[in-house]
């Protein structure tokens, strides 16, 4: 059972009756707009948790996908997750969604972070890397805040809502990571 406890947040693991909040931004077009899924049905949504719950019991497990809830609130205002890509070369890939009334207020870069130091500290990771939409800049932010590098642009590798979409790709390495004098 994974739980994460950062200064305002704890990812933890998803439970059956988490669907009406995810429900709540994973039905929500302007959300989900740089996303390659949604807006969801309830339906949709229902299988999201149910696959999400199925990683838990995983030997060994590779996906992480994890509730974001607001400590003070105890509400659940977002997912996020930790997949490893490549076990053999110790490379895995984070990524966020929040509900949009908890957006600019720094609950993706805490998510994140916490994920990173997850990653690095407890599954022992060398490389982590995220994409995202060129166009969603506050993303890209989030993710050059937190320490990662942008590696390049994919161009058209991703058939999203019948469209060919781009995508940034970002990294940082487990010793780029450890540094002291990191800016995070």
């Amino acid at each position: 059972m994974v739980l994460i406890e950062t200064e305002r947040l704890i990812l933890r693991e998803f439970k059956d009756d988490d669907w009406v909040s995810v429900h709540g931004y994973a039905s929500d077009p302007e959300v989900v707009r740089f996303m390659d899924w949604g807006p969801n049905t309830e339906e949709e949504t229902r299988n999201f948790i149910k696959r999400a719950i199925s990683h838990q019991n995983e030997k060994p497990r590779r996906n992480f996908t994890l509730a974001i809830v607001l400590k003070s609130e105890n509400k659940l205002i977002g997912g996020c997750g930790i997949v490893i890509s490549d076990p053999d070369n110790r490379q895995g890939y984070i990524g966020y969604c929040l509900n949009r009334n908890f957006w600019g207020q720094g609950y993706a870069t805490e998510t994140a972070r916490a994920l990173l130091k997850f990653g690095f500290e407890k599954l022992n990771l060398h490389r982590i890397f995220a994409t995202c939409d060129p166009k969603n800049v506050a993303s890209a932010h989030v993710l050059e805040k937190i320490g990662m590098k942008l590696e390049g642009r994919l161009r058209e590798h991703k058939l999203a809502k019948g469209k060919w979409r781009d995508s940034l790709v970002y990294s940082i390495l487990d010793y780029e990571w450890k540094k002291p004098n990191r800016i995070t």
